[in-house]
């Protein structure tokens, strides 16, 4: 499966987007042709305890788009479409003037021990992370991080979602500007109250312990707490 992520960034740490406007942007990825999901990310509404908050606060906004294969993903990204207008803020007021980014991704997906979020959960988050790179051997990054980490992730407390997304080339026309980080992950828990509890856990300990062992590599990496909107894709309607 194929993942195409959209970050939206306000330099000035100032701009938060109105709930109408997340509702208007639902409204439109979930009418793109051959999408299948898209999540919605939001800042969190107050901040949790977790071991990376030097990272900031994150992007005020920001999309992932499943497709099932690269040429759908690149059909929707081409001119005119939806996805064009997005990148430029599709006319709404706290999205436009932002600095946008997009990158699609190849999705690996991995098994947790109970996928479903309980019944009554209203603000699942996700903690989305990213390391720009580069690694001195891409090949050799991969393997270890691919055979290792997810491993690790799986025993922390109640995690619902764990995701890896390594770098594909691939084709667009979109007035956003292209990145091309090395790796993103994803980790998604029933609340941000959940997310914090499972990053004190000391399961915190082996995943410090596996990433020293990683591969030389350069960059960094970024963590942000996001709450998330999941949107299904629906039907076109008939003229």
């Amino acid at each position: 499966m194929i993942s195409l992520f959209m970050t939206f960034s306000d330099p000035a740490g100032e701009r938060r987007i109105h709930p109408d406007e997340v509702d208007a942007v639902a409204e439109l990825v979930g009418s793109i042709p051959d999408m299948t999901e898209s999540l919605l990310f939001t800042p969190l509404e107050q901040s949790v305890d977790h071991p990376y908050k030097a990272d900031g606060s994150g992007p005020v906004f920001a999309l992932q788009l499943r497709f099932p294969d690269l040429l759908a993903c690149e059909a929707a990204m081409d001119r005119g479409g939806i996805l064009t207008g997005l990148a430029t803020g599709a006319g709404l007021a706290s999205l436009t003037g932002l600095d946008v980014t997009h990158q699609v991704m190849l999705t690996r997906a991995f098994p947790v021990d109970v996928a479903a979020h309980p019944a009554g959960t209203t603000t699942p988050c996700s903690y989305l992370v990213h390391y720009p790179g580069p690694a001195e051997d891409m090949n050799a990054w991969n393997l270890h991080y691919l055979e290792h980490h997810p491993s690790i992730m799986r025993t922390f407390p109640d995690v619902r979602q764990i995701e890896i997304y390594t770098r594909i080339d691939w084709v667009d026309r979109l007035p956003s500007q292209r990145v091309e980080h090395m790796q993103r992950n994803k980790l998604v828990f029933d609340s941000p109250q959940a997310l914090a509890h499972a990053l004190g856990s000391d399961v915190i300990q082996r995943m410090r312990a596996d990433f020293v062992q990683f591969p030389p590599f350069a960059g960094g990496n970024k963590h942000f707490p996001m709450l998330t909107r999941v949107v299904r894709s629906r039907p076109l309607r008939a003229a």
